[in-house]
């Protein structure tokens, strides 16, 4: 549930609709953009609700934030790791349509993140695009499905998979083929996934745990083949964090034998952590169950100093004493910080452990938020 959005969105919702894109060379920090937005006319997720397929695959206007977000581990055919993130986030800048006198004005913005992680190289690529839902700049659709944002795109058929991730940057590209795999999990409540005790501070929330992957990786000018799973992660809400939270870390994890694990963590800025942390668990036949804050014990073990300042957490140990399950998450690269508009952590993970005894591993995706703050 990559929560990195909730505060990115807030801040370009308060930039002025009819100006040119938000100055992406300006760094943010929490303290600037909690607060920044007014949520009044936006819906809000207030209670469970039936999901529709495909219509949920497309954009909810209604909603101020939503998010289409891929990650994913892979391999070529001599091992070589990667990992990848493909984000696209749509921002409403105004909670009804507002008649404009240009083609190029819009109540939609579109944000991007693109980042390659070159394990074995030891090399770290991200960058970060915005544009307007005007003029075919950017957009989305449910059916067939689409997500764009200039030549960044995710499309699939009017059945939705397979799905089709293309993006090109400077130094990098992808083009992945995602085959539908396990089934889709509501994440939370039904679907409902509450961030903290307040009402409305909430979001619709779904999954597709493990999608089978395959394609072209481009670094350079060198080409990889690739395979591997992905993860996908949908959400939508009207919603910020509360006052009292510093940030969160959210894992996704993959592990060998068949099942997923989520779990995000929400830090309280007095060191706690707040009771709607939560997670879930999918079994290898795509049942899937609630994690609640109580049943998951996360340690860290290691930290890891930012050259652009700020300490992360580097390796974690995490239990879920009910599976008897007992985890060590560890980055595939120390470096995967996006230099974004607001820094932040999120890299490919490679995961050890035990279930009930047994030798346990995996790999998966792991985000962090609140750490690097701008120096003063």
């Amino acid at each position: 549930m990559p929560w990195l959005t909730l505060i990115l969105i807030m801040f370009l919702c308060a930039c002025d609709p009819a100006s040119p894109e938000p100055e992406t060379g300006r760094r943010l920090s929490l303290a600037d953009t909690l607060g920044a937005a007014e949520d009044e006319g936006y819906a809000r997720a207030l209670a469970p609700r039936p999901f529709v397929f495909p219509d949920d695959h497309g954009p909810h206007p209604e909603f101020k934030t939503e998010w289409w977000y891929f990650t994913g581990n892979l391999k070529d055919e001599a091992g070589r790791r990667f990992g990848y993130q493909l984000t696209f986030f749509r921002i409403a800048l105004s909670p009804s349509p507002v008649p404009r006198a240009s083609a190029w004005g819009a109540d939609q913005l579109y944000m991007g993140h693109f980042a390659l992680s070159d394990l074995d190289g030891g090399r770290f690529f991200a960058e970060e695009r915005f544009s307007r839902a005007a003029l075919e700049l950017a957009g989305a659709q449910a059916a067939p499905f689409r997500v764009w944002l200039e030549d960044w795109q995710a499309s699939g058929p009017a059945q939705t998979f397979p799905l089709r991730l293309q993006a090109a940057g400077a130094e990098v590209a992808l083009d992945l083929r995602l085959d539908e795999g396990k089934p889709l999990v509501l994440q939370g409540e039904a679907g409902l996934s509450r961030k903290s005790a307040a009402v409305g501070n909430a979001s619709y929330y779904y999954s597709f745990t493990r999608l089978p992957t395959s394609g072209r990786l481009r670094i350079g000018a060198q080409g990889f083949t690739v395979r591997g799973d992905s993860w996908l992660d949908r959400e939508w809400s009207t919603s910020a964090l509360a006052p009292d939270q510093q940030g969160w870390d959210w894992f996704a994890l993959q592990l060998d034998d068949g099942r997923e694990l989520m779990f995000y963590q929400l830090r309280l800025k007095n060191g706690g952590r707040d009771p709607a942390s939560k997670g879930i668990l999918v079994e290898a036949d795509g049942q899937s169950r609630l994690l609640r804050d109580e049943e998951v014990e996360l340690e860290v073990l290691e930290h890891w100093r930012s050259p652009r300042g700020g300490i992360y957490p580097a390796r974690w140990r995490l239990r879920v004493p009910r599976e008897d399950l007992d985890l060590r998450v560890t980055p595939l690269l120390a470096d995967q910080e996006l230099a974004v508009s607001i820094r932040y952590w999120e890299g490919a993970v490679g995961v050890t452990g035990s279930r009930a005894g047994r030798p346990l591993s995996g790999r998966g995706y792991v985000e962090l938020t609140g750490y690097a703050e701008e120096p003063r």
